[in-house]
């Protein structure tokens, strides 16, 4: 009695097989690793083609001027209005411009508000948002955070598809209005 075997899918098979597959994910049925700016120069100098969404990403203003500042925040609420689902954002002062958010395209009703009284709390309030894995973004503003912290926020967003966005703000004259760091 002759056994036959059946016969091994060729590389050529293999590779178009591959190709369909890569074809299928990127029309949506899974969610993207990574958050493309959509600008090629930038694109190609991050990770595999824009942010991860499994990541912290610390950004600062170039100085402490309030428009620095401003800018800084407007950054974030470009890439959290253009990650999936509701975003968290964690502050310490109540000086958020709404308005501002929204022309950056973070629409009112994704956002969920939390204001905590110190870097120790926002930084918790952040780990919890990842740890959810139901949230987008999760943006924080902190003065200073210590290389364990940040490990903390990093490893609650591995494996999940959250971005985590920790703006790292300047120390603000003592004459500020704005409110306390």
């Amino acid at each position: 009695m002759a056994v036959s075997c059946p016969a091994i899918p060729s590389s050529a098979i293999i590779a178009e097989l591959r190709e369909s597959l890569k074809k299928v994910e990127r029309d949506g049925l899974r969610r993207r690793p990574v958050l493309p700016f959509g600008i090629g120069a930038i694109d190609e100098k991050l990770a595999p083609g824009g942010l991860r969404l499994d990541s912290l990403h610390e950004i600062a203003a170039a100085s402490a001027a309030p428009s620095d500042d401003a800018a800084a925040t407007l950054f974030m609420a470009g890439i959290a209005a253009r990650a999936w689902g509701p975003v968290l954002w964690v502050v310490r002062r109540r000086d958020l411009f709404a308005p501002g958010l929204y022309q950056a395209g973070l629409a009112p009703e994704r956002l969920i508000y939390a204001e905590a009284a110190d870097d120790a709390e926002l930084l918790a309030l952040m780990e919890e948002g990842l740890r959810h894995r139901g949230l987008g973004a999760v943006v924080g503003e902190v003065k200073r955070a210590a290389m364990p912290n940040t490990r903390r926020l990093q490893l609650a967003a591995e494996g999940g598809k959250t971005i985590a966005l920790l703006l790292k703000r300047h120390a603000r004259a003592a004459t500020d209005k704005g409110g306390g760091n």
